[in-house]
């Protein structure tokens, strides 16, 4: 049964690769803070619509204590957007939020979005902003629309897009979503952050929804091509079912990691937002992202990969035993 067992690890492990490490995330000291991008209290103009490095749309309410992007009230959507492009190659985002409401279990929704896009300040159907858009989102989603899903919500999840891409809700976003995982942030009594970090080429995505006050690793992708140039915003939006959707803080701090001196050379606000490992969802039904060996591992993907080891395991042992009954037999006739 051990040996089985690490037969069934090494297995794994060589259908999967090992997995990247954890990034290291600032602490967030203020000595790379980017004040231009960052949305902190006291909210300058709070109450008004005078706010000189942010605009805000539709039903969102700036308070002194956070800004409601959506009420806890049915078919409601709103934004808040910086309004100064970002021209940083390498940068981190913390994000203090808050999504709570009266409903129970599977009875609040929709969620809510962090951007880093070309356009802002576009109404439409993604947690009430624009779909086809270029960039980088970040879905935090509270309601199961697709009932047959083994995913468990709320759930986070990555998208890139050039504007030829759909978010399709039927399906919660599945067949665009780079990775994403599962992460408890409804209704909590303690604060819930998370942070999206963009270095060279590697987007991670991370939690602190556990009053633990440590970072856990949701999304690890590397492969990733942003420009710059994009402003960064938030979004929410509710339908049938709802929830208050909050924004805290938004800090943005700036990475000082060195580039190879062949990037001097790019001009990074005409790069095409992409992905390497992003497939056409025509190419890979059951997994139209093409990332099933570098995204993390769900449940599902570890039964597969168990099960085929085990198929394997079994395989193996069957011929086994066919060529020794052979060989038996074959000596039999000698004597």
């Amino acid at each position: 049964a051990a040996g089985a067992g690490v037969l069934l690890a090494a297995a794994a492990l060589l259908l999967v690769g090992p997995r990247p490490a954890p990034a290291e995330l600032t602490d967030g000291n203020s000595e790379h803070l980017k004040r231009e991008h960052s949305l902190m209290k006291p909210y300058q103009g709070a109450g008004s619509a005078a706010m000189p490095l942010w605009d805000f749309q539709g039903s969102t309410m700036v308070t002194s204590q956070y800004v409601r992007l959506t009420p806890d009230e049915r078919s409601r959507e709103g934004s808040i957007w910086n309004r100064v492009p970002c021209f940083l190659k390498d940068w981190e985002l913390h994000v203090h939020f808050k999504i709570h409401g009266a409903g129970k279990k599977n009875l609040h929704g929709d969620g809510l979005a962090l951007w880093y896009t070309q356009e802002r300040l576009v109404p439409g159907p993604v947690f009430g902003s624009k779909d086809n858009f270029h960039g980088l989102a970040i879905f935090l989603d509270t309601y199961p629309n697709d009932e047959a899903t083994e995913r468990v919500f709320p759930y986070i999840s990555a998208m890139v897009n050039n504007g030829s891409l759909t978010y399709d809700h039927s399906k919660d976003g599945r067949w665009t979503e780079l990775a994403g995982c599962t992460a408890d942030l409804r209704n909590q009594n303690h604060d819930t952050f998370l942070a999206i970090r963009y270095s060279r080429g590697r987007l991670t995505v991370m939690t602190d929804v556990e009053d633990k006050n440590e970072w856990k690793n949701c999304i690890d992708i590397a492969g990733v091509q942003l420009p710059t140039g994009y402003f960064f915003g938030a979004s929410a939006g509710t339908g049938d079912l709802s929830d208050n959707h909050d924004i805290i803080s938004m800090k943005l701090f700036q990475l000082m990691v060195e580039h190879p001196v062949e990037d001097e050379t790019v001009d990074w606000t005409k790069i095409e937002p992409s992905v390497s490992l992003l497939k056409s969802p025509k190419d890979n039904v059951d997994d139209p992202t093409g990332n099933f060996r570098s995204g993390p591992l769900t449940g599902w993907k570890v039964f597969l990969l168990l099960l085929c080891a085990l198929l394997g395991i079994i395989i193996c042992a069957v011929v086994g035993a066919v060529v020794f009954q052979k060989r038996q037999e074959r000596n039999k006739r000698f004597y």
